[in-house]
């Protein structure tokens, strides 16, 4: 006899299902002996970033470093992030890498996922220290304005680094990690004063007049959810316009994997009435773009993109606190 088929959440097909396990086992082919991930596109490897990012969809597959299918993936993944980790804090190639502050925020936000399921007790008390330096560092680098921008010590802010700051922030507060409350707020302060009128979120909040960007609005209403001000009227405002600009078959849009990392957490977690059908939609146009081994190509890098798209299809298995509903 067969053994019996496994119940797939709403919205998960076995065609999805099968696409999952393709891109999850790609993952696993790439990954480094040393245990890190890094692009083959043009803007670079980035192996920080990306490593935290496919950690990610693997904890998504109910993965951890003793546990599941492909703990061996995550266990040695681990280890090259907090080796990554820097005297000052930083979780970075290197103190002077550029838009380090990307890969530091995606560390900590699969590390402080990962932190909550660790069972090993000086595992657990490292990763720990670890994030508790990293939050440290995050604190230090926020402009007085609120935000972030690409590396720790240059003063700026813009969009898309600020809120990679704040639910990493979220995922190590969530886990136990102390985050003073007066970062969150001044961040979440940013976010509200870099809103158009429109609804949308601008580029950077010095850009007075600047044109409102669906992807970084999308990521802007992810952190009001996180937070669980799902009756904010900015995050509402936001989340209309989003529902504008951002469709799951418009293939042309700028930024397109970016957005919808963002845009399927949003609609996720706040059960949204129009999830079913983006996501089905979504689903659908994923499933045409991956690749026959497994990939998801983007001008990015495969390992982004894949990574990026693992964790859209496996939010209904809703597997991690942070994306839960």
């Amino acid at each position: 006899m067969s053994p019996p088929a496994i119940a797939l959440p709403p919205g998960v097909t076995p065609e999805a299902k099968a696409a999952i396990d393709r891109g999850l086992s790609y993952l696993s082919r790439t990954q480094h002996r040393q245990g890190y991930w890094a692009n083959r596109g043009t803007y670079g490897a980035y192996p920080v970033a990306m490593t935290g990012l496919a950690t990610l969809a693997l904890l998504m597959d109910g993965n951890t470093t003793t546990q599941g299918r492909y703990a061996p993936n995550v266990d040695r993944a681990a280890h090259f992030l907090a080796a990554s980790a820097q005297g000052s804090g930083l979780i970075a190639a290197s103190e002077r890498e550029p838009r380090s502050m990307y890969g530091h925020g995606f560390s900590m936000l699969a590390l402080g996922q990962l932190y909550g399921m660790t069972e090993d007790v000086q595992r657990s008390r490292e990763l720990h220290q670890l994030l508790a330096s990293a939050v440290e560092l995050t604190s230090r680098s926020q402009s007085r304005d609120g935000g972030w921008i690409y590396t720790p010590y240059s003063g700026g802010d813009e969009g898309s680094v600020t809120i990679t700051q704040v639910q990493a922030l979220r995922s190590c507060r969530n886990a136990g990690i102390a985050v003073p409350k007066t970062v969150i707020d001044d961040a979440m302060d940013y976010l509200a004063r870099s809103q158009n009128s429109d609804g949308g979120i601008r580029y950077t909040l010095r850009q007075r007049g600047g044109t409102s960007r669906a992807p970084i609005t999308a990521a802007a209403v992810c952190c009001w959810f996180n937070a669980g001000q799902y009756d904010n009227p900015r995050a509402i405002k936001a989340l209309v316009y989003c529902k504008r600009h951002i469709k799951p078959r418009l293939l042309t849009m700028p930024h397109f994997y970016y957005a919808h990392f963002y845009m399927a957490q949003a609609l996720y977690i706040s059960q949204d009435p129009d999830w079913d059908e983006y996501y089905s939609g979504l689903r659908d146009t994923l499933l045409t773009l991956q690749e026959s081994d497994g990939s998801w190509p983007s001008a990015v890098g495969d390992i982004y993109s894949t990574s990026v798209a693992l964790v859209i299809l496996q939010l209904p298995f809703n597997q991690l606190p942070i994306m839960q509903k």
